[in-house]
């Protein structure tokens, strides 16, 4: 039996509030705030322009926290202000929860139990989305939402579009450059606290889904839907460009190269063939002149192709400047030959710099390719063979 004392004690200890936001949802609210005022007392609603009765139903309540916001903005940024003032109060957590009685106050206990075992965590309420009443769009949504998710952070969860989450405010509040104010929202802020290590969890929650002729959505299925595909588009951009390559290479700094070498060569789980492909693919890409993208192009291609990233990034940095003065003069050499340019011109190489390759750019263009395709037929069958002998020696 649910001991609710108990419970109002552990909110109080984990420096724990309630956020609710809220937009023209009167046919709940006041449920839900009930529901919610029988575990705590630290409540904060946040009114987003509503129009129907919800300021009459807050202000029947008086021990809450109310926030007003005079137009009707979104979600997202209801939860901003909500965050915002919650942080300024000095809790710890927040538990967010929406208006429209899909959820269960009861489950509030959950979040509780778990975050004393992981502090500091994200926790995410997951839904039970099979059940009949589950509408064919949401259901579709959800399988979405998880796929892209798992795509910008590598993490798999059960349930991405949930609005039942404890949040870490002291890990909300070193993000900078929030740009969502609606539905995507609740898709950036997760996708950035998993950028910034935040350990994501979850909990199975009961949901409800009233009848189709009662049920009352704020959501627009088309625009925000739309929203919601352009905000994962940028960050899925965001991730394959910047924040799965730093963090990869932040891994780096903290092994050392042997450590490095034996994880992910020797006891890789990866086969040979695979192994020397990563290899093959990390040269051919590290010749091609695009200088300062060389990283991030093998790192998106070994994702793509399922290599292994470490050893396609590795071979990608024959590009180094040590390097670099050969890698162009033979890449120049093998245009001009395939192009029937006289041996003799190749004096030019005396003046290398960015101007001579531009000047000789087509034909600079040609041999990278061709150079690059021959060191990957070359050195990756090197390398299987390698690799055959040397991991048969560890075994």
């Amino acid at each position: 039996m649910l001991n609710l004392p108990l419970v109002r004690q552990k909110f109080v200890e984990l420096n724990c509030c309630i956020i609710i936001p809220t937009y023209n949802n009167d046919h709940a609210l006041e449920s839900v705030i009930s529901g919610v005022l029988a575990y705590t007392d630290h409540v904060i609603v946040v009114n987003d322009g509503s129009t129907d009765q919800t300021k009459a139903i807050l202000d029947r309540i008086p021990m809450i926290q109310k926030i007003t916001i005079p137009v009707n903005t979104g979600k997202g940024w209801a939860l901003r202000q909500g965050f915002a003032h919650a942080i300024k109060q000095g809790y710890r957590y927040a538990i967010t929860i929406d208006s429209d009685g899909q959820h269960f106050p009861e489950d509030l206990p959950l979040f509780l139990d778990l975050i004393e075992e992981q502090p500091d965590s994200l926790i995410l309420g997951a839904r039970d989305m099979v059940q009949e009443a589950v509408p064919g769009t949401s259901n579709f949504g959800h399988k979405f939402s998880i796929f892209w998710f798992k795509v910008e952070t590598g993490i798999t969860v059960l349930d991405v579009q949930t609005g039942f989450r404890l949040y870490p405010l002291n890990r909300i509040k070193e993000i900078r450059w929030v740009v969502s104010k609606k539905y995507e929202y609740e898709v950036e802020i997760l996708v950035r606290l998993a950028w910034q290590g935040v350990n994501i969890l979850s909990v199975p929650v009961k949901v409800y889904y009233a009848p189709k002729e009662i049920r009352v959505s704020h959501f627009r299925k088309f625009k925000d839907f739309t929203r919601v595909s352009i905000a994962n588009s940028i960050l899925v951009f965001m991730a394959l460009l910047w924040v799965r390559p730093l963090s990869f290479f932040k891994g780096l700094r903290k092994k050392s190269i042997r450590e490095f070498f034996m994880e992910y060569v020797v006891n890789s789980q990866d086969s040979n063939s695979k192994l020397a492909m990563s290899v093959a693919l990390g040269l051919f890409v590290g010749v091609t002149p695009i200088w300062g993208w060389q990283i991030v192009t093998t790192f998106g291609l070994a994702h793509l192709f399922k290599l292994n990233k470490f050893v396609a990034v590795t071979f990608s940095n024959i590009s180094l400047p040590p390097m670099l003065p050969f890698i162009i003069f033979l890449s120049y050499m093998l245009g001009g030959w395939v192009m029937g340019v006289e041996m003799s011109n190749l004096h030019y190489i005396h003046g290398l710099g960015f101007q001579w390759i531009k000047e000789n750019l087509i034909q600079y263009l040609l041999g990278s390719l061709i150079l690059g395709f021959l060191l990957s037929l070359v050195l990756g069958p090197v390398a299987y063979i390698l690799l055959t002998v040397f991991r048969k020696k560890h075994v």
